[in-house]
């Protein structure tokens, strides 16, 4: 299978997790009506939607960049071994990620940056591994970028309120706390320039901190677009958000933002949870956003 593509003098590797169902299309986008998706059959399914179950079909992936000598993972999942008593999906996994890495010529010790697109329990597990008992740093040598705002909101003891409180119980404590606690975090705030090609940048509203990762080398264009969309559904309803999401206006306007540029750029887009080809490219024509094409990687089915 083609599980790599290039952007330039940048390469990204896809590394799958996890892949399989988390509820029905109308509990993940509750602003969506059952004639949306309908209208969207042949898109959709039956790689993003089942429709015989309104199941919503999503991978776990981390983007494994290589830019300047440097490897790079972008998301880390959701981690084995874990207490999630509020999903389901995702509790006490145990899959094979490590050996995904090592097919995709990743060592634990190989890696120089982790990067962080947002606290989300799907989206931080392998950070930490459980060794003796404890979680500890699962890239020994890495450091790992997160973005000051989502440290601050997700922080225990956070005057923040989150509506994804109960789901990330646990999250923090095993999957962020280990890595502060070794001193391999660096915090950031705006933007971050990564190297001369990659730069990360604060799109608010899924979550406070959410960062996009912009890949500008030579002539080609690319944004690591974390949860900006979760199903292609949302590129020509872009104003439909999930149920995930802390601040309903921001997410929107983030959401068209990112599309915007990338449309305008030609840029090849990569959220974090799509199945099927896994990233595709956008047009925009009179406020309306469509995907023109999928980018180059195989299809993966959702079997």
């Amino acid at each position: 299978m083609s599980d790599t593509i290039t952007v330039g003098d940048v390469s990204i590797t896809r590394v799958i997790e996890w892949q399989g169902a988390v509820a029905t299309v109308d509990v993940i986008f509750p602003e969506s009506a059952p004639d949306d998706w309908e209208s969207q059959r042949e898109l959709l399914a039956p790689d993003f939607w089942n429709p015989s179950d309104n199941a919503f079909n999503i991978h776990l992936q981390t983007w494994v960049v290589r830019s300047g000598g440097m490897t790079i993972l972008v998301d880390t999942g959701a981690g084995n071994g874990r207490d999630r008593p509020n999903m389901p999906a995702f509790n006490d996994l145990h899959t094979g990620y490590l050996a995904a890495l090592a097919r995709a010529g990743v060592a634990p010790e190989d890696v120089d940056l982790v990067v962080s697109t947002h606290l989300h329990g799907d989206h931080v597990g392998w950070n930490t591994v459980l060794t003796g008992g404890e979680f500890v740093p699962t890239f020994p040598n890495a450091k790992y970028l997160m973005a000051r705002a989502e440290l601050d909101f997700w922080r225990p003891g956070s005057p923040y309120t989150s509506i994804s409180a109960d789901a990330m119980l646990n999250v923090f404590e095993d999957s962020v706390a280990p890595v502060l606690a070794s001193g391999q975090v660096v915090e950031w705030e705006g933007r971050y320039a990564i190297d001369g090609d990659l730069a990360l940048e604060i799109v608010p509203g899924h979550t406070p901190g959410m960062s996009v990762l912009k890949i500008e080398s030579g002539a080609d264009r690319a944004v690591l677009a974390s949860d900006i969309v979760h199903s292609p559904f949302q590129v020509s309803e872009h104003h439909v958000n999930s149920c995930f999401c802390e601040d309903a206006s921001l997410a929107r306007e983030s959401r068209a933002r990112v599309l915007r540029w990338a449309a305008d750029e030609r840029a090849i887009v990569l959220p974090s949870h799509l199945g099927g080809h896994s990233a595709f490219e956008v047009s925009e024509r009179a406020g309306r956003f469509e995907i023109s094409g999928w980018a180059g990687f195989d299809r993966l089915t959702t079997a």
